[in-house]
């Protein structure tokens, strides 16, 4: 009927195109128009001016498609599937930047217990010389106490008589633990209850010495 009466109704979101004795003529935006068809008008096709999804897989995006009469007015990307060769690379990348990392890590792990263990030999050292410096002063103590109890005992004694009574008993003492042990290595020489008395003129000679410098 509207065709009788010229007039024609293009629905909303879509456009007409008018065509003219078979010639492309002008766009119809949506609502009524008038279409003389005695002139040759007419109507060519509708097209929706609504938004249209195209899922499209492709490499790249491009704006070669309006060469075409389309254009991209937004893009969704839901899935990236790179090639072969890149992610290839992609993975080679990832695992070096990984092994660098635990490599640093490696290094920094080693590098601490380094520290560590020379911060333990250091104070092990430094506890070894305390106690052995404890040791020793503690045996001179003993000795300066044996002395004294001694001369104090028998008077007509010398501390040189007491030092080398001492030396002696120390002497056989010291026999007594090598021959206890099956598995000692050390070597008195020279050997002998003699040499003892030696030993303890070389110390006293050293003694007198460093008090003359």
């Amino acid at each position: 009927m509207g065709q009788l009466l010229c007039c024609i109704k293009v629905k909303q979101s879509t456009v007409a195109m008018e065509e003219r004795f078979g010639r492309f003529d002008k766009v119809l935006e949506p609502g009524c128009h008038c279409l003389p068809w005695f002139f040759g008008s007419r109507i060519g096709g509708h097209l929706s001016l609504r938004v249209q999804k195209l899922d499209v897989r492709c490499e790249s995006k491009s704006k070669a498609m309006s060469n075409y009469g389309f254009q991209i007015v937004q893009t969704l990307i839901t899935d990236v599937v790179p090639a072969e060769t890149v992610k290839k690379a992609m993975n080679e990348i990832n695992a070096a930047a990984r092994g660098r990392v635990a490599t640093q890590h490696k290094s920094e792990a080693e590098k601490i217990l380094q520290i560590k263990k020379a911060e333990a030999g250091a104070e092990a050292k430094y506890l070894s010389g305390l106690g052995i410096a404890r040791q020793r002063q503690a045996i001179v103590d003993g000795l300066k106490d044996s002395v004294l109890s001694f001369l104090a005992n028998v008077p007509e004694t010398t501390a040189k008589d007491v030092m080398d009574m001492i030396l002696v008993t120390q002497y056989f003492d010291t026999m007594k633990e090598i021959g206890a042990s099956s598995k000692s290595s050390s070597v008195f020489i020279p050997h002998g209850p003699g040499a003892v008395r030696d030993v303890a003129e070389q110390i006293r000679d050293g003694l007198l010495q460093a008090q003359a410098h």
